[in-house]
């Protein structure tokens, strides 16, 4: 049988996955809605949770949905909404396939066409983040208590350690786009659409503090993401 990326089998594997996930998320959120009920919340306080919720999921949406686009044109469409509706993340998955495949000859340029050089990329996709998985699973209890004796009377310790390993997180991209920049590929681009997005987070925090916009708190993350995204199309007419 001819081997093919958008193989019906494929589509089912990934469909019944994928809708696992969906009916555990919604069996979570009708335990949480009951949980909310019976601590007496108020049903304002719960539509306002849900819906910030729901609207701070739509920039992930979107990203995650280019990052689909992005890797069915040489992985197909199955394996990518998979991965990316479940657990993996753009900035991981593709740097993983690019690999994968350069070391079995293929490009991303070009669809997969070969059943052992797909077999690569997915198990190399999947074995290269199994590490967080089992972290998470052998070693949080351990990593919370840790962060909890840390800050101990005062929590900005706790807090100041959760903000410098998100700053050394984006600290490892930013200089990944530096890196490519000295090798002469496209790195500016993506540096200037985070500053647009840090730009536009700072915006928002103006507003709040200078005109007392508390209602712009729970937005200000979806509106620094979707903006950015929205003048990355720009700013990559003019940088390109």
């Amino acid at each position: 049988m001819e081997f093919s990326v958008n193989h019906p089998v494929l589509y089912l594997i990934a469909g019944i996955v994928v809708a696992f996930v969906i009916a555990q998320s919604a069996f979570f959120l009708v335990k949480a809605l009951r949980q909310a009920r019976k601590l007496n919340m108020e049903a304002a306080v719960i539509r306002k949770t849900v819906f910030a919720s729901a609207l701070f999921s739509i920039a992930p949406a979107v990203s995650i949905l280019v990052g689909v686009i992005t890797l069915s044109q040489f992985l197909g469409l199955p394996l990518p909404w998979l991965r990316l509706s479940v657990l993996g993340a753009v900035t991981y998955e593709l740097p993983a396939a690019t690999l994968a495949a350069s070391t079995m000859g293929a490009t991303v340029t070009e669809t997969i066409t070969r059943a052992q050089t797909f077999s690569v990329i997915a198990w190399v996709m999947t074995a290269g983040i199994l590490s967080g998985l089992i972290l998470v699973l052998l070693g949080l209890k351990k990593i919370q208590g840790g962060m909890s004796r840390l800050g101990g009377k005062d929590r900005r310790w706790g807090q100041i350690l959760s903000d410098s390993l998100f700053l050394g997180m984006i600290s490892a991209f930013v200089g990944l786009l530096f890196a490519k920049v000295r090798l002469g590929l496209p790195g500016f681009i993506p540096i200037a659409v985070a500053l647009v997005s840090a730009l536009l987070m700072a915006v928002c925090g103006l507003l709040i503090k200078k005109l007392k916009w508390d209602w712009l708190t729970q937005y200000a993350m979806p509106i620094s993401m979707l903006g950015a995204m929205a003048l990355a199309i720009p700013i990559t007419a003019l940088m390109a």
